[in-house]
């Protein structure tokens, strides 16, 4: 992936380099490297969650604060998780079999331009015991849930996506720098009223996990619009600084740093 493929070795250098801009030349390489040996494992351990076992994945995903999340979750009917491209991020969808059987969850996704993978990555969140929404169906699939006052729902985001080239006005600080993020969950959030949580993670060894769920906000509809994102943004700078080389690099994230809102 590094030395032959070189798979968007300048991108990632890039992105590095405008992150860690007081870091030397010797010590952004280091991260790199070790990003790469992690984003090969990473890619091993997506494949493994096709025939991993619930005993194996209990193993390798502890999940702390999922009583808090609960309870959220069937207090207000539901609740926001967002959470940040660190770690082998499909194997987080292993959270809908560590939740009372009486809440739901949903994983909510970009549809790929590859129509294969896009069903590989369907089959591995699904199989997990959870369901997924199209970003396009979000609104109305909340809003549906939202009548049935007898279930509860966690909605979770990989908030860490580049905005698309239209909706770049949500910039907050990220490592220094003023960065588009999306704004969805925070919208969302404020207009069911949802608590919103932070999925904090940390790799104590190889191939092995630790989820900590970070409260935001229990009540939303009292924030201003933007609080939710900037604190998002805040808590994952601050876990991306943890462990450098578990962020995905090769996402082209900072694209419209330089656009003015």
């Amino acid at each position: 992936m590094h030395y032959f493929l070189r798979y968007r070795r300048l991108l990632v250098r890039k992105n590095l380099k405008l992150v860690f801009r007081n870091k030397s030349e010797a010590e952004r390489r280091t991260i790199e490297n070790k990003f790469y040996r992690w984003f090969s494992d990473m890619l091993v351990e997506t494949i493994h969650g096709y025939r991993a076992s619930d005993e194996e994945m209990r193993e390798r995903v502890v999940f702390y604060g999922t009583e808090d999340l609960s309870r959220a979750a069937e207090q207000y009917g539901g609740a926001m998780l967002m959470l940040g491209h660190i770690g082998c991020w499909e194997w987080y969808a292993d959270i809908a079999k560590r939740l009372p059987e009486d809440i739901h969850c949903h994983y909510i996704y970009r549809r790929l331009k590859s129509e294969n993978a896009d069903k590989a990555m369907l089959y591995i969140r699904q199989k997990r015991g959870g369901n997924c929404i199209e970003k396009k169906r979000l609104l109305r699939e909340m809003a549906a849930n939202r009548k049935n006052n007898n279930s509860s729902h966690i909605y979770c985001m990989l908030s860490d996506q580049k905005p698309s080239a239209s909706d770049i006005d949500g910039k907050v600080p990220f490592f220094g720098l003023e960065t588009p993020f999306i704004t969805g969950t925070d919208t969302l959030a404020r207009k069911f009223d949802y608590p919103v949580f932070f999925a904090e993670l940390t790799m104590p060894s190889r191939g092995h996990y630790m989820c900590h769920f970070r409260l935001i906000s229990e009540s939303p509809k009292n924030t201003e619009p933007n609080y939710i994102t900037q604190q998002y943004a805040h808590l994952l700078e601050q876990n991306i600084l943890c462990a450098p080389h578990l962020w995905l690099w090769t996402h082209n994230r900072f694209k419209y740093n330089n656009i003015r809102s």
